[in-house]
């Protein structure tokens, strides 16, 4: 079946729920009547047009590896080429640089179209424009110059090169080397792996950039630079970096996931960004912005699974009424378990979206609102989001995809079918870019800690509103439920955050997951309240965020349980944490 961008959906949102329409009469964005409408309807037929055929090369040949170069599979230069002369590179990135300096709202809604028809495509893309943005705010002036525009222009393309084989999560282990060798230049030794896209032949220059550590550097993480890279010198000569191999791996296969040698000769040439010892704080500026766009990669997997067996579930036919006549076959959509199943899927498909979008409008807030202390809380509702939108996204994308493949049945687990690629693709978003566990861990103990809930205290107030405006009779069920939720979310933060910080722990990832369902629900609220009821997008939000509030808020309230008391059985289970000999 042909993908089908959720244009309306994302546009209605962002004209009627975000700041975009306010900044953009403000004079922040170059967008006229019309431009968004046409932005968006230009990336989803991108998507569906050129990235969706191309997804099936890209999963069954993937990036191929041999003697340290990685060859494309058919149909992926072409589609990159389209990408770049289109201007995508760009979009959000100043015009000084040659981008087009749009919101990041508009942004996130893109990046979900093109990871919905190719994740494998999209996610060459995904840290791009974050390494971009780090170099406009760590990099000197000549640095600027030479690399920001072709990164705007997608001429050149960017990783982010963190991991080794000692150092994931936990980034103090970092071993790699950087040896200063005058004029602000210095010798890279090292070994990173995981690297997205770390070497292919899309583009001639690859940019990397590179967390290290100093000859006199102190340990752990105060004692890290980041340093940016280049595959390809200023001069043009090839640089002492290479790929060493690339993964064999569950899904993503048109992604090559590189092994980097840096230094294996007289050493990689890099140049530091930012100040000395302080490269995980500027590498931040990269990461947060990839991690709201892993949330995007799983709402546009989620999105496209449901899809799939929205259609399937229409057309297949199976199973008959009671007391019907032999002939009476049904859709299988019309079985209460599948359409539950469906439900569910559009459900949490839609809350993630809005959250994602919602995190994109608070940083457009954060960088362009006038009143310095309307950024300085827009930056703190961004900083709370993006936690919980990479987290829930990325759960959002793994559960509908599962669910996708149950609609479909036996045919699910069949390549055929098409949908277990998306499961495949998604199931890694929930472990790079910071593990969800991290995600709730930075939710708990840096973010919703830093001012002691008041941030979010200010968005359930927004979203009861939103509940409070649900005054129509049938939403009333739906009005209480999320009122009730945001009761228990409210108790729950408060016993969040007087618990001792161990204890905080043991339930961080059950509050998030608690908000991720209520934001997600009161976003939903706010778009019904502004959506005409008559009009099929209204007569769907409204039938989503029922089902959303009856049917799967019920869940916050165990997920608070967990929260205030889950940290004793955590305890006393310890036992059964020991390995079977």
């Amino acid at each position: 079946m042909a993908y089908v961008a959720p244009v309306e959906e994302s546009l209605f949102f962002i004209e009627n729920c975000t700041s975009i329409p306010r900044l953009c009469a403000a004079g922040a964005f170059p967008l006229g009547d019309g431009d968004a409408a046409a932005i968006l309807t230009a990336a989803g037929q991108f998507a569906a047009e050129v990235l969706a055929p191309i997804d099936d090369a890209l999963d069954r040949v993937g990036a191929q590896f041999a003697d340290g170069v990685v060859t494309m599979s058919p149909g992926h230069r072409d589609a990159y080429r389209g990408y770049a002369e289109g201007g995508w590179a760009g979009l959000t990135l100043a015009e000084e640089w040659g981008g087009q300096a749009l919101p990041v709202t508009l942004n996130v809604a893109c990046l979900e179209y093109w990871h919905a028809a190719s994740m494998g495509f999209a996610m060459g893309n995904l840290l791009c424009t974050g390494a971009a943005e780090t170099i406009e705010a760590f990099a000197p002036p000549e640095l600027k110059a030479i690399y920001l525009p072709k990164l705007a222009a997608g001429e050149w393309m960017a990783t982010m090169a963190l991991t080794e084989p000692s150092a994931g999560s936990d980034l103090a282990d970092i071993r790699t080397r950087a040896e200063p060798m005058g004029e602000g230049r210095y010798r890279i030794r090292g070994s990173k792996i995981f690297i997205s896209y770390g070497e292919h032949d899309l583009v001639p220059n690859i940019v990397h950039l590179v967390l290290a550590r100093l000859p006199d550097a102190p340990p752990g993480t105060r004692g890290i630079s980041l340093f940016l890279v280049p595959k390809v010198l200023p001069d043009g000569e090839c640089n002492d970096v290479r790929c060493t191999m690339i993964e064999h791996k569950m899904g993503m296969n048109g992604s090559p996931t590189c092994t980097m040698s840096f230094g294996d000769g007289e050493g990689a040439i890099g140049w530091m960004l930012g100040e000395p010892n302080k490269g995980l704080a500027a590498m931040f500026t990269m990461m947060n912005n990839a991690r709201l766009a892993v949330g995007c990669q799983g709402v546009g997997a989620g999105d496209a699974a449901w899809q799939k067996a929205a259609l399937y579930a229409a057309e297949r036919r199976q199973g008959r009424p009671a007391g019907s006549t032999p002939n009476a076959v049904l859709p299988i959509a019309r079985h209460p378990d599948v359409a539950s199943m469906l439900l569910t899927m559009r459900a949490l498909t839609t809350s993630a979206r809005f959250l994602t979008l919602a995190t994109g409008d608070a940083i457009d807030r954060s960088r362009h609102e006038a009143d310095p202390a309307m950024r300085q809380a827009a930056k703190a509702e961004a900083d709370l989001l993006t936690p919980v939108a990479k987290a829930f996204g990325t759960e959002t994308g793994c559960e509908v995809a599962s669910l996708a493949i149950q609609v479909h049945g036996g045919m699910g687990y069949v390549d055929e079918s098409g949908v277990s690629r998306h499961y495949r693709d998604v199931r890694i978003t929930t472990i790079y870019e910071g593990t969800n566990g991290v995600q709730a861990i930075d939710l708990v103990s840096r973010k919703l800690a830093a001012d002691q809930g008041e941030t979010a205290r200010r968005m359930f107030a927004r979203w009861r509103d939103a509940a409070e405006a649900l005054d129509s009779a049938d939403l009333d069920r739906t009005s209480a439920n999320l009122k009730q939720a945001l009761d228990v979310l409210e108790r729950a933060t408060g016993a969040l955050l007087a618990l001792a910080p161990a204890d905080a722990l043991a339930g961080a990832s059950a509050y998030l997951r608690a908000f991720g369902l209520v934001g997600g629900a009161g976003l939903m609220a706010e778009a019904v309240a502004k959506a005409n009821s008559a009009a099929p997008l209204g007569q769907t939000l409204r039938a989503s965020l029922r089902f959303h509030a009856e049917r799967l808020l019920p869940e916050v309230d165990a997920l608070a349980a967990v929260v205030e008391h889950g940290a004793e059985a955590l305890t006393a289970s310890e036992a059964a944490l020991e390995p079977r000999q």
